[in-house]
């Protein structure tokens, strides 16, 4: 290996209540890819936004070329060499492409001019590295989720940086986009740059990593090398147990369980197809298909959270009219959306703000006094029932993990009494031990009656935890399997146009 360039010595970094990191020491060397793994909340960010500065630790050092050093800011850490590529975007969303990449860093001319055909040129030739197509004068807050995400890679590249950060990187890429960045990255290391790549896929850290550190509370458990070790062994140091088969075993589905919701037509847009599928008690009904097929949009919607062309919808065998997210509400269903964080929940709120705040009414006495006893009783009924990690009711929702996140939006629903709960992708970025969490909880409500749609762009997921898969097909359900049909060369070849219509 190559003369090493990052030393962390026992980082310590602690917030009220929590203590984040204990004495955390890793090194890097240069031209090696370092996977850091861990569930959430066992440190891996907090220990990256030490090294770049947008954290102080408590107590330890940070060395880089064998010279210690202190960062006040992330511009002294970026200013080091030091990039990173956050897993929340931190673009500024009207500002174009150009402009994002060299924010704060713009090429002047003698007189302070910027000279724009100079960056957009540096721009283009960025986005070409990486083999990706970008409308440079769109605002990012008008591209794609993953034309951001490449932007953000893009702005990192730029800097120049010999220690590259990268926080969930892949969240929100296709495949094909992301072997497109495992390439660049193979590419940097063969220039020595040294990076830490963080994800909860197992597959992309033995495809592209070459050590992995492993973290738990907020500490080191130990270290692997990518080609001695093996899922088993890493998933067992990073939970300090052996972890079960993920899936819970599934229901003994029936045909004549009773039908909770008959989308007897959902046409999105004019000249568009009609689609029609049921949704049974007690069922997880998954929703599959590529990137782009029409799954959260036609979830959307159903609850009328998007406008649709023309919609049938029939709850219990009456006709309902779900014209609006509050509509559907009333109707008995909640959603858990791709983005809980901007769209589940409200990140500076308490646990308990974030379940109670959309009924209160359920506390509120007759002359408008909110019974806190009441809602304090309920809501730690609740924090128990979904397994909530954390100091109490009333810990701030940002400051938990993703899996605890997850677990507060679910709560808030059941609060609601809801019988229908839409899981739009419920477990990216959550660990291997928090996913199997969730599924249980799913499976258990289930096993309550409530039904649930699941959408979700990982295979294994749909095909371990569904009992029967509508599979989408630009923008069309194509077929919907059951039983030992729900397998992933089924859905593949329905997905992929392999078979035709029955």
């Amino acid at each position: 290996m190559n003369s090493s360039l990052l030393k962390l010595e026992q980082i310590s970094k602690n917030f009220p209540g929590v203590k984040a990191l204990s004495d955390m020491s890793l090194s890097l060397d240069s031209g090696e890819i370092l996977a850091l793994l861990g569930e959430n909340g066992a440190g891996k960010s907090t220990l990256m936004k030490v090294l770049c500065g947008i954290y102080q630790p408590d107590s330890g050092h940070i060395y880089i070329d064998g010279k210690p050093m202190v960062f006040a800011n992330y511009h002294n850490a970026i200013e080091a060499g030091i990039g990173i590529i956050f897993q929340e975007f931190s673009l500024i969303p009207y500002l174009n492409s150009v402009e994002n990449i060299f924010l704060g860093r713009e090429v002047t001319n003698r007189l302070g001019l910027m000279r724009t055909v100079e960056m957009r040129k540096e721009a283009e030739a960025l986005f070409e590295r990486l083999g990706v197509s970008i409308d440079l004068d769109k605002p990012v807050a008008h591209l794609s989720v993953a034309e951001q995400q490449f932007v953000e890679i893009a702005k990192a590249l730029a800097l120049d940086a010999r220690i590259l950060v990268l926080d969930e990187p892949t969240a929100t890429l296709t495949p094909s986009e992301a072997e497109h960045l495992f390439k660049i990255m193979r590419e940097l290391k063969s220039q020595g740059v040294g990076m830490i790549f963080i994800s909860h896929h197992m597959e992309e850290i033995f495809a592209i990593c070459d050590r992995i550190v492993v973290l738990r509370d907020g500490q080191p458990i130990g270290e692997a090398d990518t080609q001695k070790t093996s899922v088993d062994e890493l998933v067992e140091m990073m939970v300090g147990r052996k972890v079960e088969s993920s899936f819970p075993a599934k229901n003994d589905h029936k045909e004549d369980h009773e039908i909770v919701i008959h989308a007897k037509a959902i046409q999105l847009e004019k000249d568009t197809p009609i689609n029609q599928f049921e949704l049974r008690k007690g069922e997880i009904l998954g929703f599959a298909g590529l990137v782009g097929s029409g799954r959260t949009e036609l979830a959307m919607g159903l609850i009328g959270a998007t406008p649709v062309h023309h919609k049938e919808i029939e709850m219990h065998g009456v006709a309902v009219k779900l014209d609006s997210p509050a509509a559907s509400l009333l109707a008995g269903i909640g959603i858990l959306p791709e983005s809980r964080k901007t769209e589940g929940l409200i990140l500076p709120f308490s646990i308990r703000e974030n379940i109670s705040i959309n009924n209160l009414a359920k506390h509120t006495s007759k002359i408008g006094w909110i019974d806190q006893r009441d809602e304090a009783d309920n809501i730690t009924a609740l924090i128990e029932k979904v397994r909530v990690k954390a100091p109490g009711a009333e810990s701030i929702v940002g400051n938990l993990s993703g899996g605890n996140q997850q677990k507060v939006v679910i709560a808030r629903w059941l609060n609601h009494d809801c019988r229908v709960l839409i899981f739009d992708e419920p477990t990216r970025g959550i660990d291997v031990g928090a996913k199997a969490e969730i599924y249980r909880l799913m499976r258990g409500l289930t096993e309550m009656g409530v039904s649930i749609i699941m959408i979700s762009s990982e295979l294994p997921e749909v095909v371990g935890i569904s009992d029967r898969v509508a599979v989408f097909k630009q923008g069309e359900i194509v077929q919907t399997l059951s039983g030992a049909d729900v397998n992933s060369n089924e859905i593949m070849r329905y997905a992929t146009g392999g078979a035709s219509h029955e």
